[in-house]
């Protein structure tokens, strides 16, 4: 090539660039677009500060928790607990019964993650902390709770093997991540709406039964962290939910596990 199309490739090659610049930013690999997913992620998710935009700082490890509106209650402290050292995201929505798992956690990578959204999310979760169970013990009929007519979600032997399921997929779909398997709170002792005191005693060790087999998953006993406050922390009588006190003494317990892990 001689001096003159030297000269004339240059300038050519600058016009490219320079009118391309976004485009060399998908092909350098950074192609996040923050407007893109916040977008996609206001369409998914519930409403709430639990469920507030995470923009991912790439500094940061990514933490993800999946729970019922237990974990829904004590989200926003574990953010707190977490800030400038960790990304902390929760499932969209309430994560509900064993078997709404999978599915929920394929919406979300298919709704949020490149390459189904151009855009959007590209990193992998370092910690994953996940709960299921307290759906999984209730009666329902009709769709609404119900200890007399209705019958428990999932039984004993359904709830192991969805568990079980659970396990497989997350240890063959993030190999990387580190998780922590959190057990399910308490029913009050006076029993709650559509939930009978105990249950949660009897899934719990179900549940152990199953993580015996996977002893790279670790044990957050929530259950045994909030039993001997339940009194004061349930937020009233025949409730399995908790105040503003309970929910920021879970919350923190949570924190610590995870900066354990980090």
């Amino acid at each position: 090539m001689n001096r003159r199309s030297f000269v004339k490739y240059l300038g050519a090659t600058s016009i490219f660039i320079g009118a391309t610049s976004c485009a060399s930013i998908n092909f350098f690999g950074n192609n996040y677009d923050e407007e893109t997913s916040r977008e996609a992620w206001k369409k998914l998710a519930d409403k709430g500060e639990a469920f507030k935009y995470v923009n991912p700082n790439k500094k940061l490890p990514n933490i993800l928790l999946y729970g019922d509106s237990i974990s829904i209650g004590y989200t926003p402290t574990v953010r707190q607990g977490l800030v400038n050292k960790a990304n902390v995201f929760r499932i969209y929505s309430n994560g509900q019964s064993s078997d709404r798992f999978i599915p929920k956690m394929k919406k979300l990578k298919e709704t949020m993650f490149q390459p189904y959204l151009k855009g959007g999310w590209d990193f992998n979760w370092d910690v994953i902390h996940f709960n299921v169970g307290l759906h999984d013990l209730k009666y329902l009929k009709d769709g609404k709770l119900d200890i007399e007519n209705g019958k428990q979600v999932s039984s004993i032997a359904v709830y192991k093997s969805n568990l079980d399921t659970i396990c497989k997929y997350l240890q063959t779909e993030f190999p990387k991540a580190k998780l922590i398997f959190a057990t399910t709170t308490a029913v009050p002792e006076e029993g709650a709406d559509g939930r009978i005191s105990g249950d949660s005693i009897t899934y719990n060790t179900a549940a152990l039964e199953v993580l015996a087999n996977y002893p790279s998953i670790q044990i957050n006993d929530l259950y045994a962290f909030t039993k001997p406050n339940a009194k004061d922390w349930h937020i009233k009588p025949h409730n399995v939910h908790y105040n503003t006190l309970g929910k920021k003494a879970q919350g923190k317990q949570v924190t610590k596990i995870i900066t354990e892990n980090l």
